[in-house]
């Protein structure tokens, strides 16, 4: 699409350019992760954990303070994936992290 199209926005009522119905697209597929502080998470951020947690199959605990290194957004705004020493396939709450 060029610039010099329009398209009909349903939301606003108004004909907008073609890039800028894209860009509002692309906004509203992305999912806004944010740690227990309220920082914004995105993939490869290291994170400290801000609570013990027991992790569940593992039988093992993170505690608080532990580094976890190169997360990944899942699309579920509340969970994180990474991995630590030893656990495979964790999943974590991003209420428990706080970015480093």
């Amino acid at each position: 699409m060029s610039d010099d199209e329009y398209v009909y926005d349903e939301a606003s009522g108004e004909w907008i350019s073609a890039a800028e119905s894209a860009a509002k697209r692309q906004d509203a597929d992305t999912v806004e992760v944010r740690d227990a502080v309220g920082n914004l998470l995105a993939d490869g951020d290291q994170v400290t954990l801000i609570k013990d947690l027991t992790v569940k199959g593992a039988g093992q605990t993170l505690k608080r303070g532990t580094l976890i290194k190169a997360i990944r957004l899942t699309g579920d705004p509340q969970e994180i994936d990474c991995r630590y020493d030893g656990i495979k396939g964790l999943v974590l709450r991003a209420e428990f992290v706080r970015k480093r």
